[in-house]
């Protein structure tokens, strides 16, 4: 047993979408999917779908019949709600179900309208993944609460406003090329450095934008493809999911993000791998020291190193360890519930060779990528191995 396969993977351009709900963009993203892996609408037994602020945006909760009718499909579907995480904790479900026999051909995904609404009205709508007591009551918004974390890290361990710049350049360089990602722009440091102040010491190219789309999978079981001859070779090897104090001030620490160390430590025991393994990551940067965090807290740098990773080279294309090849949520875009499963739609398609940028990743057996997508200030995080096996 390698673990479900990724069968088939679809996704929409990532931006502004102003004449599409969610329910249009999943269409969309699914229907690609299930086209992808070549199987038969019926043969989908289940449906797990990520949305974060259906509510606020559309009007519209229970969203997991409508995420099932817009993908054509009648089988028991489940909206899955975890902020930023939506998806990703999707795609777990969707491995959980298959793993356990329960099910052969699981549909996941998710998406997110956001541009419909104000940049004021967005930010109150995304503070909902905050502590509604301690955090939002008294004014704290997520650009606020990534700020106070990097303030802290750098005052523990150091770093600068350029560290972060390097970050960004090389988050929007990947995206370039990519037709689905909503910024298609280089930037320099320069740009980054001289940026409108959204909150010290980010800049606007610190942030991820406000973004609508939508993105999709298909997984099976190893045996449903073998059975009906599917070209699936990228198989999902290791899942883990961890959570950790909602506010800021009940945690231990403000520079590690414990729900990514354990979500990592239990997707890695799973894979039977760790992190020295892992060759291509996508990351949750929705703010570039995100990044960081995420590089630290999955294992592949020390507490307090990965602050010049990008400035040094080693997480860009050509470097040892290329991060966010799909331009990341910094310059692909975020539309919240989609973000996790358009990680393992990004990163299926650059193992398996058919990713603009997959020259920067082997697609011989034996490779091997991570997911890591994160909800609020990584109060939940979920992580995924993909390796190619065939």
């Amino acid at each position: 047993m390698t673990g479900p396969r990724v069968a088939g993977v679809g996704m929409t351009p990532f931006g502004k979408h102003e004449s599409r709900t969610a329910r249009d963009l999943f269409a969309a993203a699914a229907q690609e999917a299930i086209a992808d892996a070549g199987v038969e609408h019926a043969a989908v037994e289940e449906v797990r779908f990520g949305n974060f602020m259906g509510e606020f945006a559309e009007g519209q909760g229970h969203m997991g019949p409508l995420a099932a009718e817009a993908a054509g499909v009648h089988a028991p579907s489940t909206r899955i709600e975890s902020a930023c995480a939506s998806s990703g904790a999707a795609v777990r479900q969707g491995v959980m179900l298959v793993q356990s026999g329960q099910a052969d051909v699981v549909l996941v995904g998710g998406a997110e309208r956001m541009t419909n609404l104000s940049t004021a009205d967005a930010t109150e709508a995304l503070a909902a993944a905050a502590d509604a007591v301690w955090e939002v009551r008294p004014g704290m918004t997520f650009p606020g609460a990534y700020a106070l974390m990097t303030q802290a890290y750098f005052a523990q361990y150091g770093g600068t406003s350029e560290d972060l710049a390097h970050i960004a350049v090389k988050n929007h360089a990947n995206a370039v090329e990519n037709d689905l990602a909503q910024f298609q722009r280089a930037i320099d440091v320069e740009d980054a450095l001289e940026a409108p102040t959204v909150c010290s010491p980010f800049g606007l190219y610190d942030c991820s934008p406000i973004s609508d789309g939508a993105s999709a999978a298909v997984l099976v079981s190893e045996e449903y493809a073998a059975e009906h001859d599917l070209d699936a070779p990228v198989a999902i090897t290791g899942s883990g999911q961890g959570t950790d104090s909602l506010a800021l001030q009940a945690r231990v620490s403000l520079t590690q993000t414990t729900a990514t160390e354990r979500a990592a430590a239990a997707a890695y025991e799973e894979a039977g791998i760790g992190p020295r393994d892992v060759d291509v990551a996508e990351v949750h940067d929705c703010f570039t020291h995100a990044e960081v965090l995420a590089l630290e807290g999955l294992g592949f740098y020390d507490p307090g190193t990965a602050i010049e990773a990008a400035r040094e080279g080693e997480t860009t294309a050509d470097g040892d360890l290329p991060v966010n090849l799909s331009g990341g949520l910094k310059a692909k875009g975020h539309p919240v519930g989609a973000t996790g499963s358009a990680q393992i739609s990004e990163l299926t398609k650059l193992l398996e060779g058919r990713h603009v940028n997959s020259d920067a990743v082997s697609d011989s057996p034996g490779t091997v990528g991570l997911t890591h997508n994160a909800g609020g200030t990584v109060a939940s995080a979920v992580v995924h191995v993909l390796e190619v096996v065939a």
